[in-house]
């Protein structure tokens, strides 16, 4: 009784809002900017100050709330802003009361649309940004992104080429569970939080030995009897805007717009008779850290990654486009070894929780890389290229390798395309065009089907 009481005390001060006079500023830290990042996969509200702040919060149910405590700060106008800034489509956040608990202790109160699971964290000063405090809302239950895919391929079945079913000990009586032995898994979906390194998934006949592994010593049938799955990733998103062109233009805006274009030709599209499937890492305006962008390629057994990016340089002079395939061995010039170091950078700028998870752990996954893994990522790399260059000048003839973390999935194919240079006016110009970008989807397109032309998708299932 006295719990529940206490709680309604608690969630009670948190409707004291708009009784302080907009005059009032903080007298303890300063409230820079607040910014509410809503997507399917998470909503993140981000509180950046000139100091670290320090919170406290509790979670209610029936119905689902959440309460922040700020402390050492003063209700001003940058906080009251939040109220404002939660839209009707946010997958979690219904609305949020904000106000004056004591004296320096802001309460947020958070009414949400379902349960969620949060992560409260603190980001030290990078790039552009000062302190930030962030809240992460995830569900308590993660979508299946396989089961979308599914889903899409169940829909337009009737327009598609019939898959067979892949030889599987168990028989499944529902068509769902077919398409499910297709893609060589009867794993169930676990909801994994971004920050957590996924497990290897173990299929239901032993892996082959490494070696065999490598499209170049596997005689591939014609058909590969299964759902063919592409996945895309828009570089950068929510906090991390990737670079910044002269006239404003951001790298995370134009790259989403062309993996958009790329997913629709991908999803129109069959290789010898299968039909393929466009997959997301983020298909919205949020970030995803770099180790989960290859854990989510992972979780849906993708036959190719493609990364796809539009970067500065150090000087305006700098054009054309490049693709990157990963190196063990070091970076194959020195920019692109700069370039990579950069991109690497992504996670501090786009704000990771690093507290929960061992660093070690959380990046085990990066030291998998093998060998056949790059040799199928060059003549992918090189097939893009090919048909890059027939649309616009070209920065390197070759494809160029370097440690990009985001290209470390050790059986995917894994490419890593910048579309122009972003930093060049002209460049940023053409990257603005919706005709370059439907021309760069086409060549992308064209490269994917000519790297399958040429290396057929496996015909049974892998190992994850």
């Amino acid at each position: 009784m006295m719990r529940g009481t206490r709680r309604r005390t608690f969630l009670q001060a948190g409707s004291l809002v708009m009784l302080l006079g907009a005059q009032q500023i903080a007298r303890g830290a300063t409230i820079i900017a607040v910014r509410v990042w809503p997507a399917q996969d998470y909503s993140r509200i981000t509180i950046e100050s000139d100091t670290r702040l320090k919170s406290q919060q509790l979670l209610v149910g029936s119905p689902p709330r959440l309460a922040v405590d700020i402390e050492g700060v003063e209700l001003n106008p940058a906080l009251r802003e939040l109220v404002g800034k939660i839209k009707p489509d946010d997958p979690y956040i219904a609305g949020l009361r904000v106000g004056q608990f004591a004296s320096e202790v802001v309460r947020i109160v958070f009414d949400l649309k379902q349960a969620v699971q949060p992560q409260v964290f603190s980001l030290t000063p990078v790039a552009a940004y000062q302190h930030r405090l962030v809240l992460d809302l995830y569900p308590t239950q993660a979508a299946d992104p396989m089961e979308a895919l599914i889903a899409e391929r169940l829909r337009d079945a009737p327009q598609a080429a019939p898959i067979s079913p892949a030889p599987r000990a168990a028989k499944h009586d529902d068509p769902l569970g077919e398409l499910m032995a297709q893609r060589g898994s009867n794993t169930p979906w676990t909801p994994v939080p971004p920050h957590v390194a996924l497990a290897p998934v173990q299929p239901d006949t032993p892996p082959p030995a490494p070696a065999a592994r490598s499209r170049s010593n596997i005689a591939t049938p014609s058909r590969t009897d299964r759902l063919i799955i592409i996945a895309l990733d828009p570089g950068h998103g929510g906090e991390d805007p990737g670079a910044i062109g002269p006239n404003g233009t951001r790298e995370k805006d134009i790259v989403l717009q062309v993996a958009f274009r790329l997913r629709d030709r991908i999803n129109a599209a069959t290789v010898n008779g299968n039909p393929i499937r466009a997959f997301m890492t983020r298909d919205d305006d949020f970030f995803v850290p770099l180790n989960v962008r290859v854990q989510k390629a992972r979780r849906v057994q993708a036959d190719l990654f493609v990364s796809i990016h539009a970067d500065a340089f150090t000087t305006p002079a700098a054009r054309g486009a490049s693709v990157f395939a990963l190196s063990q061995r070091g970076a194959s010039s020195s920019a692109a070894r700069w370039l990579a170091n950069k991109e690497n950078e992504s996670d501090k700028v786009g704000g990771v929780n690093l507290g929960g998870q061992d660093a070690h752990v959380q990046r085990a996954l990066f030291d998998m890389s093998t060998t056949a893994q790059i040799n199928d990522s060059l003549k992918l790399g090189a097939a893009m290229l090919g048909e890059i260059g027939s649309i616009g000048q070209l920065h390197k003839r070759d494809v160029e390798q370097a440690g990009f973390a985001v290209l470390k999935a050790p059986d995917i194919p894994s490419v890593l395309v910048e579309t122009a240079f972003i930093s060049n006016p002209e460049e940023e110009a053409k990257l603005r065009s919706a005709q370059y970008q439907e021309n760069l989807a086409n060549a992308l397109m064209h490269g994917i089907l000519r790297y399958f032309a040429q290396n057929p998708p496996l015909a049974r299932s892998r190992q994850l």
